[in-house]
């Protein structure tokens, strides 16, 4: 897949890399690994130290695709992954590429 700054909040997570580098969530903050599944809320990272579930609306990612790097507000991708390409254009369409 070719990710690009606009279609990475259209796209499948599952299988990027990924890292919270905002959360409200003091104890979220700077979790990475791999994005193994998601919910309409919740981003489920593999990590070195198990699994971790991360809220979505109160954290900010930076999801990894081969070199290139991409920051994600979670209100971005809020939505069940099936729903997103409909629900999701909203941000596509504000994000510059």
């Amino acid at each position: 897949m070719d990710y690009n700054n606009r279609n990475i909040v259209l796209n499948e997570l599952i299988g990027l890399k990924a890292k919270v580098i905002r959360s409200l969530d003091r104890k979220q903050r700077g979790i990475s690994g791999t994005v193994i599944d998601e919910t309409k809320n919740t981003i489920v990272l593999d990590t070195r130290s198990g699994t971790k579930r991360i809220a979505k609306g109160i954290s900010v990612f930076r999801f990894y695709s081969g070199t290139r790097s991409f920051t994600v507000d979670g209100a971005e991708i809020s939505f069940r992954p099936h729903e997103r390409i409909e629900k999701a254009m909203k941000f596509y369409k504000a994000r510059k590429v």
